[in-house]
């Protein structure tokens, strides 16, 4: 019988697998580090949840109240808490709805607003998602009809007007996250197109898509639900999972009249959300800052200074590594189809020119640690350009930095990367990244060959496989100017890079400070790379003086004792204290 279960062998005081150990063998989805640059990457499950989000998933994953009044007895409004949680961070919006994607937002949106009459769409938002996902063929399976208007580059309020008719079921208005029209094209404001509906008495439907519930200063021209209906647009659909920060849903906003007929129509039980679903969006709204909107509004000093410590930690232990500003990007879908020249496949490379970018750092190594990266426990995804693989910190968040230097040191061991003495600076031949001026504590190399400077001779590499004591004296890991071997592979030839305007990093210039170069040297050492000076890092004037006091990652003693965690217990992720601080210690 199942009540006569055995009881657990003596000495074992619980038999109950740890958490972590117990989902990796249950299931085949592994954990990775996304250090990608990219906030909401969708090879990645697009927004991680918040520790209060995965408190409440696993609350909610047991029994719960979900459609019952445990004070009455009687059942009641399916998630009625995490819709009154959504209504309250969107107070403009009369009635709120939730399914379980945004494409399920506009599947039900055409079939209960539509049916079978026209759907009004300017040509120039018919989409396209990364994943072959065509809007047109959404809202034709719905059982619409398409009245197309305008052209791809140029819609009027005229062409709506004319469009608009008796067998209108509503006016569509998306907006193209993944993609961008330039040059001789427009579009009426949102304002007027909500206006000429109203006029005609017919709804207005925005897709605002990138989760936004109120405007965000970092990002401008990124719409967002409440500014969409205070510009009178009836119903508003955006995404639970991506700048929101929350689970996979899509959310609906707007009139009580359109809500309910929304909500009451059959298609609604299909597309409906998961209890877990809700117990995570509730969390989200309610209780802090998730991840993403951590990652968003980091500020660019402390990735900086992030970047330096970490590369400097590697440095030290022996892995070639340097600290570089780039830029981060909100979504991977303008560049998810696309494969740049030098960059690797499967790294999703994204189109400066589209979408939103932000400042960032990032820690330069070799491209031959990106595979060893993935490979490794827990997974690294970077960011591969001509010959550099780009960790961005802008998406790593700070209390998995022991972590990932934990995950680099072991994949530059399995790549035979170990013990390099040419820190990599750019992704090619003609630079387009800047090194950060490394702290003055942590400057353990010799100066590199330039102006007015000497290599300094060099001894062997340590044999493959094998890492360098931290207490190895610095000469040991000094630097000369020239590219040398890594492991096995041969150093590539250098290409010239395209121009910096088209590539994914946008700094311009490789500025490598110390002490006692003048700004005359520093100024010749850029002239070399022919790029313009001007947009550097530092500029003349703060290259003396620019200094980032950061709390070190420090080594002392073998870097061999490096600790390593699970992510989700990464406050034990620590780097011992030394039996005996070595020389070169920072």
């Amino acid at each position: 019988m199942d009540d006569q279960a055995p009881l657990p062998p003596d000495g074992v005081d619980d038999p109950v697998p740890a958490p972590v150990a117990l989902a990796r063998a249950a299931t085949g989805l592994r954990p990775v580090i996304n250090a990608t640059g990219v906030l909401v990457h969708g090879a990645l499950g697009r927004a991680p949840l918040s520790a209060a989000a995965r408190a409440a998933v696993d609350l909610a994953a047991g029994t719960t109240d979900l459609e019952l009044d445990l004070q009455t007895g009687r059942g009641d409004r399916r998630g009625r808490t995490a819709l009154a949680a959504l209504a309250a961070a969107v107070p403009a919006a009369a009635a709120v709805h939730v399914v379980n994607n945004n494409a399920a937002c506009l599947l039900l949106v055409a079939g209960a607003l539509a049916g079978r009459r026209e759907v009004v769409v300017s040509r120039g938002e018919l989409l396209e998602t990364a994943d072959g996902f065509r809007l047109p063929d959404l809202l034709v399976a719905a059982g619409a009809r398409l009245r197309e208007v305008g052209t791809t580059n140029h819609t009027t309020l005229g062409d709506y007007a004319d469009a608009i008719g008796p067998d209108t079921g509503f006016v569509l208005r998306v907006h193209p996250a993944g993609y961008r029209i330039v040059g001789f094209a427009d579009r009426p404001a949102i304002g007027d197109l909500a206006a000429l509906c109203a006029d005609f008495a017919v709804p207005l439907v925005g897709d605002c898509g990138s989760g936004l519930l109120a405007p965000e200063p970092l990002l401008p021209g990124e719409p967002d639900v409440t500014s969409w209906l205070a510009a009178g647009v009836g119903v508003v659909t955006a995404s639970g999972d991506k700048l929101l920060g929350g689970p996979q849903c899509g959310l609906l906003f707007g009139r009580a009249d359109l809500i309910d007929r929304l909500r009451r129509h059959p298609m609604s039980r299909a597309l409906r959300a998961g209890k877990l679903t809700l117990a995570a969006l509730e969390a989200t709204l309610r209780q802090g800052e998730p991840p993403v909107r951590r990652a968003l509004r980091a500020h660019p000093e402390r990735l900086s200074a992030r970047a330096e410590t970490l590369a400097a930690w590697l440095r030290h232990a022996g892995i070639a590594a340097s600290a570089v500003t780039g830029r981060a990007f909100v979504d991977d879908a303008a560049g998810a189809a696309i494969h740049r020249p030098g960059t690797e496949a499967g790294y999703r490379p994204v189109i400066p020119s589209v979408g939103a970018e932000l400042p960032s750092a990032a820690v330069a190594l070799d491209a031959a640690v990106a595979a060893p990266l993935r490979h490794g426990e827990p997974a690294v995804l970077g960011r591969v350009e001509h010959g550099c693989c780009l960790l961005d910190l802008r998406t790593v968040p700070p209390e998995l930095d022991p972590v990932l230097a934990a995950a680099v040191l072991a994949a530059a061991t399995t790549a035979g990367a170990s013990g390099l003495t040419d820190p990599p600076t750019s992704p090619g031949g003609t630079t387009t990244t800047r090194v950060l001026q490394p702290h003055a504590s942590d400057r353990t190399t010799s100066p590199p060959a330039g102006p007015g400077r000497t290599a300094p001779s060099e001894p062997a590499p340590p044999v493959r496989g094998t890492t360098p004591h931290a207490n190895e004296p610095p000469s040991a890991r000094s630097r000369p100017a020239q590219p040398r071997p890594v492991g096995d592979a041969l150093a590539r030839p250098r290409e010239p890079m395209p121009d910096p305007g088209g590539g994914v990093l946008a700094a311009v210039a490789t500025v490598i400070v110390h002490p006692t170069d003048t700004v005359a040297s520093q100024q010749a050492t850029a002239s070399q790379h022919a790029v313009p000076y001007a947009d550097a890092l530092c500029t003349a004037e703060t290259l003396q003086t620019r200094r980032f006091a950061v709390d070190t990652i420090s080594v002392r003693g073998d870097v061999g004792d490096l600790e390593t965690a699970e992510m989700d217990t990464v406050e034990s992720a620590t780097i011992p204290p030394p039996s005996a601080p070595g020389p070169g210690s920072p």
